[in-house]
């Protein structure tokens, strides 16, 4: 089985791009955006990936199931902006092979 997965990534231009995500490393969902440089730098996890700030913020956009959000995650997002019934931090999602396939758009900056 390969240890990288397939994820669908639309930035904040709308544009969408098919990366491929390390199971084997310990990244999330942030640290992936970052490492492909979807976003300028300075824009997403400026917390660090610790859910105390939205700049990871997420839409979910197919079927692939996520773990529960924690209670930071949920305390976090009932902060944020642009927040909607599929939003979740990107840096409390981590690259597991369940989800393989997941596509996502990132939520706008606040």
């Amino acid at each position: 089985m390969s240890p990288d997965i397939t994820l669908k990534i639309t930035d904040r231009e709308g544009v969408t791009h098919e990366v491929q995500a390390p199971t084997d490393m310990n990244m999330n969902i942030m640290e992936v955006v970052r490492m492909y440089e979807l976003v300028p730098e300075g824009t997403i996890g400026i917390c660090g990936g610790m859910a105390m700030c939205a700049s990871c913020q997420c839409y979910v956009l197919n079927d692939v199931e996520l773990p529960e959000k924690n209670a930071d995650e949920d305390a976090m997002l009932w902060e944020a902006f642009n927040v909607k019934d599929n939003s979740r931090l990107g840096c409390q999602i981590n690259i597991t092979p369940e989800i393989d396939g997941l596509e996502i758009e990132l939520a706008p900056e606040s």
